[in-house]
């Protein structure tokens, strides 16, 4: 039994098999059908989501599935103070797999020790989201068509971004890739980060606080939002959610093939007159997750098709 909690779980060889996957469900989805036929997906969700449950159980009903859903904390035994240990033993009794979303990092890995079926780590607080870098790569795959010799911007919140953190984890393990890192001094990339994907690595990266100055180089230009849920603090929470907005006139000065993606929700980082622009693959994005959760979701299950 496999689980899937840190994207480095994967190596790139996965990586690219999950891809052919995901592009052979989009050519062929009837043949997909019922692959997982009476099997049982368990969404448990601590943390507010739209996406990324939506497009998991849009992912299983249409491998011909089954979804059993906890979306709401304050319902589920854990406010009775049920561990995250207890909570995957008992769900493994009644779901074939499972995907969870917690505040706390590190919680994905208690449950994966503790289930009897595959776990999948749907985002654990500031850490990572594998499956949001699955969605990113078959949506730079599907945009640019390669995964090397490319110059990558990351914009916004790069200290509790856990969708940042696991796409520099997968992409610097790619030849040729060079890094932007685009955030105020407080919102800085973690050092364990830098020092485990960066420095140890082949990719090059630089720091810099201004987006208008290095957008001319970016091939791919990754906008998060400043995460109002991990701030202590509302009044530093209010100084640096303006950071960074992406506009149709500060578009003008990239490449006419460089492509936008953004894990969603945005807030106002991306204006919406850059919606109609070709370059925003954002939405794109959000659709590929769906591909990449079912090819997912085959591989943990054993399932060929």
């Amino acid at each position: 039994m496999r689980s899937l909690i840190d994207i480095l779980d994967l190596s790139t060889d996965e990586l690219d098999a999950l891809i052919n996957t995901a592009l052979d469900i989009i050519a062929d989805p009837d043949k997909y059908a019922d692959a997982c036929r009476r099997k049982k997906l368990a969404t448990l969700f601590f943390e507010p989501s739209t996406r990324t449950r939506m497009s998991f159980e849009a992912a299983m009903y249409e491998l011909g599935g089954h979804v059993i859903s906890m979306t709401d904390a304050a319902t589920s035994s854990a406010s009775k103070g049920e561990s995250v240990a207890d909570t995957a033993r008992i769900v493994s009794c009644y779901a074939d797999i499972i995907a969870m979303r917690h505040p706390k990092e590190g919680a994905a890995f208690v449950a994966a020790q503790n289930a009897s079926v595959p776990v999948i780590n749907a985002g654990d607080g500031g850490h990572c989201h594998p499956t949001q870098t699955l969605a990113d790569l078959l949506t730079i795959r599907r945009e640019i068509g390669r995964f090397s010799d490319m110059t990558v911007g990351l914009c916004g919140d790069l200290k509790f971004g856990r969708t940042v953190h696991s796409l520099i984890l997968a992409m610097s393990r790619y030849t040729g890739i060079k890094f932007v890192l685009i955030s105020p001094d407080e919102l800085r990339l973690p050092d364990y980060v830098r020092e485990d994907a960066l420095c140890r690595g082949s990719a090059e990266f630089y720091e810099t606080s201004s987006l208008e100055e290095t957008l001319p180089e970016l091939d791919v230009l990754y906008m998060t939002r400043v995460q109002r849920e991990r701030f202590f603090n509302e009044e530093d929470y209010v100084r640096l959610k303006d950071s960074y907005v992406l506009t149709r006139d500060k578009l003008r000065a990239a490449k006419r093939d460089m492509r936008v993606l953004h894990p969603l929700p945005r807030v106002n980082e991306i204006s919406v007159d850059v919606d109609g622009d070709p370059r925003a693959a954002y939405f794109r994005q959000a659709a590929n997750g769906k591909y990449m959760r079912m090819a997912l979701i085959l591989m943990l299950l054993g399932i060929k098709v």
